[in-house]
């Protein structure tokens, strides 16, 4: 007959372990609210691009604006779902109102830019501002 001996302090160490995963996920969002999107941002010589995973949230709640020509603004609000007669186990998806703003690494048209939202992802064309782009200069010899 086999004994099996436990540790008594097992069930501790698990829920410790538990606590410290959760903790890494909610450090490694770098610092950024858990309702905020995080934003994918890259430039061209023409136009600055940015993609924000929006899943489940109404285009009409969203709200972008560039101020100053180089600072990006994304609002809106994500509703949870309505299930009656549920009770959660596990919520991890951020709800709520949410606001984002990041800086721009380049002056941009604001009347020209462009969004666009597709299977829960909002995809902005911010087009550079003329001053911002890069000009050919001529050198002449003497």
């Amino acid at each position: 007959m086999f004994q099996t001996r436990r540790h008594p302090f097992g069930a501790l160490w698990t829920e410790f372990n538990q606590v410290q995963d959760e903790f890494a996920k909610w450090l490694s969002r770098a610092g950024t609210p858990a309702t905020a999107p995080q934003l994918t941002v890259w430039e061209d010589e023409h136009a600055v691009y940015a993609e924000a995973d929006l899943p489940g949230v109404d285009p009409a709640q969203l709200e972008v604006t560039v101020t100053e020509g180089n600072q990006l603004t994304v609002a809106g609000e994500r509703n949870p779902p309505e299930v009656a007669g549920a009770v959660w186990l596990r919520q991890e998806r951020p709800f709520g109102k949410f606001t984002r703003v990041v800086g721009l690494p380049a002056l941009v048209d604001a009347d020209r830019v462009e969004a666009k939202y597709t299977d829960g992802v909002l995809r902005l064309t911010l087009p550079k501002h003329e001053a911002a782009k890069p000009r050919k200069i001529v050198v002449k010899g003497e």
